[in-house]
């Protein structure tokens, strides 16, 4: 990966509706030698998709919270049953596997406080091979959808 493609990657980062004509001129690129460019990166793994970048609060989606989960059991059959349960719930928006304790750390996000509770209450604590839930409110969003170093 050189220069070029870097400048690529960073635009896209930026405004991932770029077209190709605009995004060549940003890197300073012509159309082609450009669109080479792009499709090798998606071709590589490099580019995973695109997508829309949505207003929480815009969709009524006003709570948000970080769950941290404590499993029971850290055999493979149990943490593949929690992983295969959290696809199952919309409200999870990311969900990652930690080292050490806790096992993992939900973000989670709700129309209000009384929404959360009922999730929480409803599905996260019947999530299975779950030991123990702790959870922190989301006060401000400092830094969201950063894009990567490059």
């Amino acid at each position: 990966m050189d220069r070029i493609d870097k400048k690529i990657l960073a635009a896209l980062q930026r405004d991932g509706r770029l077209s190709v004509t605009d995004l060549a001129e940003r890197v300073g690129l012509s159309l082609s030698p450009c669109h080479r460019r792009v499709r090798a990166l998606e071709e590589a793994g490099v580019i995973q998709g695109y997508r829309a970048q949505l207003a929480p609060g815009a969709l009524g989606l006003n709570f948000s919270a970080m769950v941290f989960v404590t499993l029971g059991e850290g055999n493979r059959q149990a943490v593949a049953a929690f992983e295969t349960a959290v696809l199952d719930i919309p409200q999870i928006v990311e969900a990652q596997r930690l080292f050490g304790e806790p096992d993992y750390l939900l973000h989670v996000v709700a129309h209000d406080l009384p929404a959360f509770q009922r999730l929480y209450d409803e599905h996260l604590s019947a999530l299975p091979n779950v030991q123990r839930l702790t959870s922190t409110l989301v006060m401000k969003r400092v830094i969201q959808d950063r894009g990567l170093p490059l």
